[in-house]
C-alpha cells in the first residue's frame, strides 16, 4: 500500500499545524517513547498530527469508565508502538474510531493523512461491524475477520483495540462483558496465537477467563499465590547457579522467571485433569542470550549440570512453529529435586515470541538490523509453513488456510453474509432470499449503482433493488456470471419449472385434441384414474409427468391415446367401461360374478353388466345403455361418462334393481391422509376386518405429504359400505374416506 503523506502546506482542515506548534500534550509521550525505542531516527510528525485530530474529534466524548474517550485511542496506539509497527499504523490507531464515532469523514482523513492510514482506519471500521451471535460458529467469524482485512496490520490494529477494551471490561455491564469475553476467547485470542502474538494472546485469555469464570479464576490465583514463596525461593536458587555457569562460559545472558498465565493453568488443571503439582511450567526459567550459537552452548551446559527429563526437549530454533516462534525448550531436575522448564532463546527471538509477525516491520524499516541470524530468519520465512514476511503474502496464506476463498459483505442493516470469491450482487440477492433474487432489477454497492455482474469485495455493503411485479423472473444470462451454487440452482429451477408448466399445459391440449380427432368420449379417457394408471404403466411418476412428456414431444399424443383405448378393452370398451385399466405388473380387475340384480324394461334374456366407470350398487339410481354387441351397460344416473353419450338418447334404456343378486359388487373408495409409516397396512387391515376382497389399489403422495390412496374391492352387501368408511376415518392420520362414483365424491 502506498504511503501518500501530504505536505504541511496541503493539510486543508489541518492548516493550524505549523512547525512552530508547541510540543503535543503530555498524554502522547508514552506512545512516542515506545516508537523511538524501535525507530530512534524515525519522524514523529504524522503521529503528532493524528493525535491532535483524534483529540479534537473525540472532545466531549467519554468512556464507560468516565475517562475522556481519547484515552482509548492513546492506549491502542501505545500497544501498536510496543509491537514495533511504523508511524502509519500508530497514526491509524489514534484515528481508528474517528470515522465511526464522530462526524469526521473518511475522504477528509484520506486527504489529510494519505491512502495507507485511511485504508487502515477503514479496515478496522468494517471489522467493528462483525458481530458474534449465540448461534455463530467461532471458526466462521474468524474466517470473516481474516478475509475482510486487506492488510495484516489491520488485524493487528483490531487485536490492539480488543486488548484495551478487555482491560476496561470491569466498567461494562456484566452480560455485555461476558459476551465480549466469549467472543475474544473463541475468535481473537486464537487469531493472536496464529500470528505469534503471544503477549497479546495470553493477556486476552486471562482477561476473558477472569470475566467468564471469576470464581475459578480467583481460586487459581490463590493457589498460585500460596505456592509463590516456595517457588521464588526455588527460582532464586536455580537462577544463581545458571548465572555462575554463564560467567564460566563467558556468555552474557539475562535470566528471568516466567510470568504466570492463569488461563493456561486452568486448561491444564481442569480441561486436561492434571494436578497443580504436575504442571511443570509453573516453575520456569527463561534465558536470553545474544546468538543462536550461545543458545545451543547454554543448552549443553544445562544438560551437563542437571538431569534432563526424557521426552521434554523441543528444538523450535531448527524447526520453528507455524507462527514463527523460535526457542529451545527443555525440562531438567533442579537443585531442589523439582522439575524446572528452561526456555533458551536470543533476544530477537524473544521479541518475535511476544509480538510475532508484528516484529517484522522493525526489521523492514530499520536498516541497522544486519545481524546474520536476523537476515537468515527473514530469508527462511517463505519456506516455513508456506508463510512469508510480506504482509500481503502472509495474509493471502492465512486466508488460504482459514477462509477458503470467500468474500464477506454486509446487508444495509449490517448483517454479514459469506459468499464465494468473485460473487456478484445477484449471488447476494439469492443469499438473502429466493424471491429477492427472482425480482432483482438492480443493485447498489457502498451506495453507488453498479451492474449486476460486478464483483463484490470484502466489506462491501450491498443493497438490492427489486420490482413489485408478481411476474418478475430471473434472466437466463445471469447464469453466465453468478458464482454461488445456491443462485445457480435457484435460477435453473425457475426456468425448469416454467418450462415444465408450459410443457404440461401443451401436453394436456395435445392429448385432448388427439382424443377428439378419433371421436372418443373425452371424460372417460381423460379421467384421473385412467390417466394415472396409464402414467404408471409408462413409467412416469404422475399424470403431470405424462403430460410434460407429450408436450416436450418425448411421447406422441396419438400413441398415448392408442394405449388408453387398448387398456380399456378396445373401441367398445372405450364406449362404456373406461376404468378397467391394467396397471404395470398386475392383471385386469376381475369381472363381477353371477346375477347383477338388474331387470331391463321390455327385455329378457339379455346380457347385463354394471359399468366400472361409476360402479353402481343396489340403491343407486341407474340408467341402461345399449352397447354394440355387449348387451346393456348399467351406469349410475349421474355418471359423467353416460352424460358424454347424451347425443345417443336412442340407445338409452330403463333399468331397475330387482333386489335379488348373488353378485359381488365392485366398490371404489378414496382415502385422504397424512403420509406416515404403516398407513397403507392400517387401511388394508381395516378393510380386511370387514371381509372385503381388495382387487386393486393406487397410492400417491403430494409435496405436502398428503397421501391420496384409491382402493377397489368387492362387497356382497354394499349397505355395509358406510360402516367400512367410518372405520377407515378412525385410523390415525386419516382426513377423510369417501366412495368414488365417477361423478362426484360421496361419503
Amino acid at each position: 500500500m502506498t504511503d501518500a503523506r501530504p505536505s504541511t502546506a496541503s493539510l486543508g482542515p489541518l492548516a493550524f499545524f505549523r512547525r512552530g506548534t508547541p510540543r503535543p500534550p503530555q498524554p502522547l509521550d508514552p506512545v512516542l517513547d515506545e516508537y523511538r525505542k524501535m525507530y530512534p531516527k524515525g519522524k514523529t510528525g504524522l503521529i503528532e498530527r493524528a493525535y491532535i485530530v483524534a483529540e479534537r474529534a473525540h472532545r466531549g466524548q467519554s468512556r464507560k469508565s468516565g475517562e475522556p474517550y481519547i484515552t482509548h485511542p492513546l492506549a491502542v496506539a501505545e500497544i501498536i508502538a510496543q509491537m514495533g509497527l511504523p508511524d502509519t499504523v500508530i497514526a491509524a490507531a489514534l484515528l481508528h474510531d474517528v470515522v465511526e464515532d464522530t462526524e469526521f469523514p473518511l475522504d477528509t482523513l484520506r486527504a489529510d493523512f494519505g491512502d495507507e492510514v485511511a485504508a487502515f482506519v477503514d479496515g478496522v471500521t468494517k471489522l467493528d461491524k462483525v458481530t458474534y451471535g449465540d448461534d455463530a460458529q467461532a471458526e466462521t467469524v474468524r474466517k470473516m475477520v481474516v478475509a475482510m482485512a486487506k492488510d495484516i496490520r489491520v488485524l493487528l490494529l483490531k487485536l490492539a483495540d480488543r486488548l484495551h477494551n478487555a482491560r476496561t471490561w470491569k466498567y461494562v455491564p456484566v452480560e455485555s462483558a461476558r459476551r465480549k469475553a466469549q467472543e475474544t476467547l473463541e475468535i481473537y485470542a486464537p487469531l493472536a496465537h496464529r500470528m505469534g502474538l503471544n503477549a497479546i494472546k495470553w493477556e486476552l485469555e486471562d482477561l476473558s477467563f477472569k470475566t467468564l469464570y471469576p470464581k475459578i479464576y480467583q481460586e487459581i490465583v490463590d493457589v498460585v499465590a500460596e505456592r509463590a514463596p516456595e517457588r521464588e525461593k526455588h527460582l532464586a536458587e536455580i537462577r544463581k547457579e545458571i548465572e555462575v555457569e554463564l560467567r564460566q562460559m563467558k556468555i552474557k545472558g539475562e535470566i528471568t522467571g516466567r510470568p504466570k498465565h492463569y488461563y493456561s493453568v486452568y486448561q491444564k488443571m481442569i480441561v486436561r485433569g492434571r494436578d497443580l503439582a504436575e504442571i511443570y511450567d509453573l516453575v520456569g526459567v527463561r534465558i536470553l542470550v545474544s546468538s543462536v550459537r550461545d543458545c545451543y552452548a547454554v543448552l549443553g551446559a544445562m544438560h551437563a549440570k542437571y538431569q534432563p527429563v526424557p521426552g521434554r526437549f523441543k528444538d523450535y530454533i531448527a524447526m520453528p512453529k507455524f507462527n514463527l516462534y523460535q526457542s529451545l525448550h527443555t525440562t531438567v531436575i533442579g537443585p531442589s529435586g523439582k522439575p524446572v522448564e528452561l526456555q533458551i532463546r536470543t533476544r530477537e527471538m524473544h521479541r518475535r515470541a511476544e509480538y510475532g509477525l508484528a516484529s517484522h516491520w522493525r526489521y523492514k524499516e530499520n536498516s541497522r538490523s544486519t545481524e546474520a541470524s536476523d537476515m537468515g530468519w527473514l530469508r527462511q520465512i517463505a519456506d516455513w509453513q508456506q508463510e512469508t514476511a510480506d504482509p500481503t503474502d502472509f495474509l493471502d496464506s492465512l486466508r488460504g488456510e482459514i477462509s477458503r476463498a470467500e468474500v464477506y459483505v454486509f446487508t444495509p442493516r449490517g448483517r454479514l453474509l459469506a459468499l464465494p470469491q468473485g460473487a456478484t450482487p445477484v449471488d447476494f440477492a439469492y443469499a438473502v432470499h429466493t424471491e429477492v433474487g427472482h425480482k432483482t432489477i438492480g443493485a447498489k454497492v457502498n451506495g453507488r449503482l453498479v451492474p449486476l455482474d460486478s464483483t463484490l469485495d470484502n466489506g462491501d455493503t450491498v443493497e438490492v433493488l427489486t420490482t413489485s411485479d408478481e411476474n418478475a423472473h430471473p434472466k437466463r444470462d445471469w447464469l453466465d456470471f453468478v458464482q454461488s451454487t445456491r443462485a445457480r440452482n435457484k435460477i435453473r429451477q425457475w426456468f425448469l419449472r416454467e418450462r415444465r408448466e408450459e410443457s404440461i399445459e401443451t401436453g394436456r391440449d395435445m392429448l385432448a385434441r388427439a382424443i377428439r380427432r378419433q371421436h372418443l368420449p373425452m371424460q372417460r379417457l381423460m379421467s384421473k384414474s385412467t390417466l394415472l394408471a396409464l402414467a404408471k404403466e409408462m413409467h412416469y411418476d404422475d399424470v403431470d409427468a405424462l403430460y410434460a412428456a407429450i408436450g416436450e414431444h418425448k411421447e406422441q399424443a396419438s400413441d398415448v391415446v392408442s394405449r388408453m383405448v387398448e387398456a380399456v378393452g378396445g373401441d367398445e370398451g372405450a364406449d362404456e367401461d373406461v376404468t378397467e385399466i391394467t396397471r404395470p405388473g398386475t392383471s385386469a380387475i376381475r369381472t363381477r360374478r353371477g346375477d347383477p340384480g338388474i331387470s331391463v324394461h321390455g327385455l329378457s334374456d339379455v346380457v347385463v353388466k354394471l359399468a366400472k366407470c361409476c360402479t353402481p350398487v343396489p340403491g343407486d339410481p341407474v340408467q341402461g345403455f345399449v352397447t354394440r354387441g355387449s348387451g346393456v351397460s348399467v351406469h349410475r344416473a349421474d355418471c359423467l361418462n353416460l352424460a358424454a353419450l347424451s347425443d345417443q338418447q336412442e340407445r338409452y334404456i330403463d333399468v331397475q334393481w330387482t333386489g335379488s343378486s348373488d353378485a359381488a359388487f365392485l366398490v371404489q373408495i378414496e382415502v385422504e391422509a397424512l403420509d406416515r409409516n404403516r398407513l397403507l397396512s392400517d387401511v388394508v387391515k381395516a378393510l380386511a376386518d370387514y371381509h372385503v376382497n381388495i382387487l386393486g389399489a393406487n397410492v400417491s403422495t403430494n409435496r405436502d405429504r398428503v397421501a391420496l390412496n384409491t382402493f377397489t374391492f368387492e362387497m356382497a352387501d354394499p349397505s355395509h359400505l358406510g360402516a367400512v368408511l367410518a372405520a377407515i376415518r378412525k385410523i390415525d392420520g386419516v382426513y377423510d374416506a369417501r366412495r368414488v362414483t365417477g361423478t362426484k365424491r360421496s361419503s
